[in-house]
């Protein structure tokens, strides 16, 4: 059995230590937030945050998270250490109108998380460093980076 600590709540799972991250969220517990996308953690569909660290949940095995925190799309609102980022990149992600399909966006939005929670003013330079390897595929690229700068300027206490 696999202890784990998502979006605040302990699960225990039967699930082989090798079986990626993502397939026991969406499998075992039924968080289709996190999506997946190539597979092969390059096109940042599937990330997670584990212990408040952006990370590609489908190259993940589950049996490295054992015991570890892990916030998803569903959960990052209410996590103690995100949510605010994430209000403030919720509501501008909205203002802005940046998913087109939105496929891409949970993952986009948890590398976004993670950007604020380190940088609070994060410059273009910073932006693309964050959201590297995280790809949309509608191209959306500069509403996301419209929107980071928006929710840093929010929370700032700016008007964005």
């Amino acid at each position: 059995m696999i202890s784990l600590v998502v979006n605040g709540e302990r699960h225990k799972v039967a699930a082989p230590a090798e079986a990626p991250l993502l397939w026991v969220l969406r499998d075992a517990l039924h968080l289709t937030g996190t999506r997946f996308g190539c597979g092969r953690g390059l096109c940042g569909a599937c990330t997670v945050l584990v212990d408040g660290r952006p990370v590609r949940s489908c190259q993940l095995p589950v049996g490295q998270v054992d015991g570890r925190a892990v916030a998803t799309i569903e959960g990052l609102r209410r996590d103690p250490q995100a949510g605010t980022a994430f209000a403030a990149l919720n509501a501008a992600w909205i203002a802005l109108d940046v998913p087109q399909c939105g496929y891409c966006q949970s993952g986009q939005l948890i590398s976004a998380t993670a950007l604020l929670m380190a940088n609070s003013h994060p410059d273009d330079a910073a932006i693309t460093a964050a959201l590297d390897g995280n790809l949309c595929r509608c191209g959306t690229y500069r509403r996301i980076r419209a929107a980071i700068h928006r929710a840093a300027a929010a929370l700032a206490g700016a008007h964005p």
